[in-house]
């Protein structure tokens, strides 16, 4: 047996019984903290470590290396990232020549904390920088900095560089109204420390500034709707000897990483999926779902990146003339794109075709990303019912019975009401549907195709990408009335997040979301509401723009106070309750 001299033992014993490890570590947010480097050492001053504690976070220094590979791991074990402050960061990597004012700098550090800012913006990670941070995190998102302030702003009375200690506050900074600083520190101005002598000139697009110092230099800047947030100045030396309110932007970094920390925990072990997103519809410019193309809003690693386990990709059928030629064209594209999309799916390492719960949990067990297919238009099936046995035999799971104008099977919210509702044929295309196994999708119906296909169907029906007309008042919209019905029935709609079916003046965001959700819950329940984005078909608002962001909107949910078994309803439970109903009604 091991003998321990004294002092160690007393160590031990004094901790013996004090450490629950699940409580006091593990459920704590862990943060990476970006290390300087100097003397070929990676350090990070014990005020940044300090802080991070004091605010109930666990830091975890990041030392200075540029492997993108090493830093991805490394992100995987943080729920936030801090930037910190320190050296110049090199003109060149600006496309700038070098002013004479500019230090030595540290190109492997630019290149790390670069990296840092692209890895935690992709996964949504919450991201602090201060003062260099900041600054870092500007040009890495497309801004542009002063390399000297004195040479390249204008002479002023404000000294940004102090002599006075660290903790000691020498110049005020103004709060713009309405920021996310504002709401941390609430109040219009405050008092800071400076240090440093390069700041932002440009904010990065789709940034915002939310301070300025006197002299009108930027001290503060954010990302609306993201977790992301730089300030100019050092709070962590008076943060953590607890002077004036500067622990505060700790406090904000914590919450963020704690909420990440429990989205990204649940997207780990819950089921997750997207109703309708239509990539498909750029396979003809050179889009293969298993590369990381920026040209479309869902691909195998953007879903990866947002932990989304499945998304349901249609055949999109734009509605063209019903003649005996164009009905031919329409089914031949539809078969092709369907033909594309498994081909795609086939040869993706990271993908899996599924067509039910059981092989989407399989899928998941496998670590790979399940896509579910449909057809968004019965337009594709022409006049010919049989096609919708063949769709069955390539995995189809559901049929948007119409799209933006009336077909041979019903009539669309912007049609012409041709038929009143659904048409005979549409009706032996709701009972082939039941008899396949195959949902019928309302979505872009009017309300008398709705209330014919409610009352039609035997099995529980979808509205695969459709929001709440109380909120919008857009005819694509389901009304109370219909939300109210379809719950009755047991069917579930999807909310749709393109911008126009959100809000009334299409200006919408995650919240607006999330505004949506409420209401059906409010209205009906948690059993009949769940996500359908429509990316890649006009889907998409800040906050949620692409599915690498969707975690967003489960950190949304969650400062809302939905619970993890509320979150599994409508990330998927509640679709996949549908089809596993449509599944048994087929037998």
């Amino acid at each position: 047996m091991v003998q321990f001299p004294d002092k160690i033992r007393e160590v031990f014993e004094a901790c013996d019984g004090r450490i629950d490890y699940r409580d006091e570590v593990y459920c704590k947010p862990v943060i990476g903290v970006s290390a300087n480097r100097a003397e070929g050492t990676s350090r990070v001053a014990d005020a940044y470590i300090n802080s991070v504690i004091k605010a109930g976070c666990v830091p975890l220094i990041i030392p200075g290396f540029a492997d993108l590979e090493l830093l991805s791991q490394i992100c995987d074990l943080c729920d936030g990232i801090l930037l910190t402050g320190g050296g110049d960061i090199s003109p060149d990597l600006l496309g700038e020549v070098a002013l004479p004012e500019v230090g030595t700098p540290n190109e492997e550090r630019d290149r790390q904390e670069i990296a840092l800012c692209y890895i935690a913006m992709q996964r949504q990670i919450p991201l602090l920088g201060i003062c260099r941070g900041m600054q870092v995190i500007n040009v890495a998102c497309g801004g542009k900095n002063y390399q000297d302030i004195a040479k390249q702003h204008y002479s002023t009375p404000i000294t940004h560089s102090q002599s006075e200690a660290r903790n000691v506050a020498t110049h005020r900074v103004e709060i713009v109204d309405n920021s996310l600083l504002k709401s941390i520190f609430e109040c219009d101005s405050l008092m800071t420390n400076s240090f440093h002598h390069q700041a932002v000139k440009e904010v990065a697009p789709d940034f915002i500034v939310n301070a300025r110092s006197e002299d009108g230099v930027i001290e503060g800047i954010e990302k609306p709707f993201y977790p992301v947030l730089g300030v100019q100045w050092h709070p962590e030396p008076m943060a953590a000897e607890d002077l004036d309110r500067q622990l505060l932007v700790f406090y904000w970094l914590f919450n963020e990483a704690q909420i990440y920390r429990r989205a990204k925990g649940f997207h780990k072990w819950a089921l997750s999926l997207d109703s309708h997103c239509d990539t498909p519809m750029f396979f003809n410019e050179g889009v293969n779902i298993a590369d990381n193309d920026l040209r479309v809003q869902t691909n195998i690693p953007r879903m990866i990146e947002g932990g989304l386990d499945a998304s349901c990709m249609v055949a999109y059928i734009k509605q063209e003339e019903r003649s005996a030629e164009g009905l031919k064209c329409a089914t031949d594209k539809c078969k092709g794109i369907i033909d594309k999309l498994l081909r795609q799916i086939g040869e993706a390492y990271h993908a899996v075709q599924v067509r039910n719960r059981k092989e989407l949990l399989y899928a998941k067990d496998l670590g790979k990303k399940g896509i579910f297919v449909g057809i968004e238009n019965g337009y594709g099936i022409g006049k010919d019912i049989s096609l919708l046995k063949y769709y069955k035999e390539k995995g189809i799971i559901y049929l948007t019975l119409c799209h933006n104008g009336d077909n041979d099977i019903c009539d669309s919210a912007k049609g012409n009401g041709e038929h009143n509702g659904v048409s005979d044929f549409g009706k032996e295309v709701i009972a082939e549907l039941n008899r396949l196994g195959i949902m019928v999708d309302l979505s872009h119906a009017n309300e008398k195709s709705f209330y014919d296909a409610l009352e039609l169907s035997k099995a529980p029906i979808i509205a695969s990408h459709s929001s709440c007309r109380a909120i919008c008042n857009h005819p694509r919209n389901l009304t109370d009335d219909q939300i109210v019905a379809l719950a009755k029935k047991g069917g579930v709609m999807q909310i749709c997040i393109y911008d126009h079916f959100l809000n009334d003046d299409g200006i919408a965001s995650v919240k607006t979301i999330a505004d949506h959700i409420d209401h059906v819950v409010k209205l009906v329940g948690m059993n009949h509401v769940g996500i359908g984005t429509d990316f890649d078909g006009g889907g998409g608002v800040p906050g949620c723009n692409a599915t690498n962001e969707i975690i967003n909107l489960t950190c949304e949910l969650i400062r809302r106070g939905y619970s993890d078994f509320d979150l599994k309803k409508i990330w998927g439970e509640n679709f996949l309750r549908v089809l596993d109903e449509v599944e048994k009604i087929a037998e």
